[in-house]
């Protein structure tokens, strides 16, 4: 990681206090001085219409594969042994660094070639790193409900960033929806429909999963936002963002934060979830005993697998 001038930090640090005391100012607005923000189309992001591009599958054909398996009463042993971490660096132009990522593959996964799963994208919070959603517990987590036939088997993409700066600046979405998610369903056995993909993150990672998930409903069918500040830049963009959504394509959302989480982040959480209620936009709202850290984030990690994965049970065809 190349090192940073002071100016640089300083520089960085202003933009993040400004954007905390944005989103303090927009929460005390009222209803009526948030109205109206202008049509702004996502920044960096590849049209709506677009499909994110695919990587050419080389396979040996196999027979059609079957969905992610509803609970049985004789689950294969390899259930019980645990999934696995796969690691990678992608190259991406939009960053000056490889794109890191770990990715967890459930039990079973190399027994069943012919199984293919849903996919959960999990973002970490600033100044963290791809291993936090490991280290607070979210693949053991898998391992656990998967076993027990409380959570069918599924994947879960941990990818990094390592930027303080808004959408714009960053180049990230762009490898997101560009490098990441065709090398994640190119390199391993996906359900490439909506329905089955969903986006969630902490703090940072909760501000990209609202930014990725909302600008991108025909990408994501589930978004949720852990302690989520939503990002100043799309402040404006948000109500524009769910009204374009079709009614019967509405994504799954939840949202949760502790009631001692930092102010500005709680006013900008708040903001978000009242103009959710406002709209009579289907989500769940959680406001918990904690504050904005990995204790609290740990203490809620099997309600947020949880909450993924409910809908995701399917028989076999």
């Amino acid at each position: 990681m190349t090192s940073r001038s002071k100016p640089a930090d300083l520089r960085r640090t202003a933009r993040w206090w400004f954007f905390i005391i944005g989103l303090f100012l927009l929460a005390g607005c009222s209803p009526a001085e948030q109205v109206s923000p202008p049509v702004v189309t996502p920044a960096r992001l590849p049209p709506a219409t677009a499909t994110v591009p695919r990587a050419t599958l080389t396979a040996t054909p196999t027979p059609a594969p079957t969905l992610t398996p509803a609970p049985t009463e004789n689950p294969r042993q390899c259930w019980q042994e645990g999934g696995q971490i796969v690691t990678a660096a992608l190259p991406a132009e939009t960053l000056p660094y490889p794109l890191p990522v770990r990715v967890y593959l459930p039990p079973c996964y190399d027994q069943l070639p012919a199984m293919r799963y849903p996919v959960l994208y999990l973002i970490h919070g600033q100044n963290f790193s791809e291993n936090q959603w490991e280290r607070l517990g979210a693949p053991a987590v898998a391992d656990r409900l998967i076993a027990a036939q409380q959570a069918p088997p599924f994947i879960i993409v941990m990818p990094g960033e390592r930027s303080w700066e808004q959408p714009a600046d960053t180049g990230w979405d762009e490898a997101f929806l560009n490098v990441l998610m065709p090398w994640v369903e190119s390199h391993f056995r996906t359900l490439e429909d909506r329905r089955y993909r969903a986006i969630g993150g902490l703090s940072r990672g909760a501000s990209w999963a609202i930014h990725l998930g909302l600008s991108r409903p025909d990408l994501f069918g589930s978004i949720g936002g852990h302690s989520p500040p939503v990002f100043w830049e799309d402040v404006s963009r948000v109500r524009t963002w769910l009204a374009a959504i079709p009614e019967e394509e509405w994504p799954r959302i939840y949202l949760d934060i502790g009631d001692a989480d930092q102010q500005q982040i709680l006013a900008s959480a708040r903001w978000f979830e009242d103009l959710l209620t406002q709209g009579n936009y289907p989500h769940e709202w959680h406001l918990n005993v904690g504050r904005h850290n990995e204790a609290y984030w740990q203490a809620h990690t099997e309600a947020y697998l949880r909450w993924y994965t409910a809908h995701w049970w399917l028989a076999p065809p």
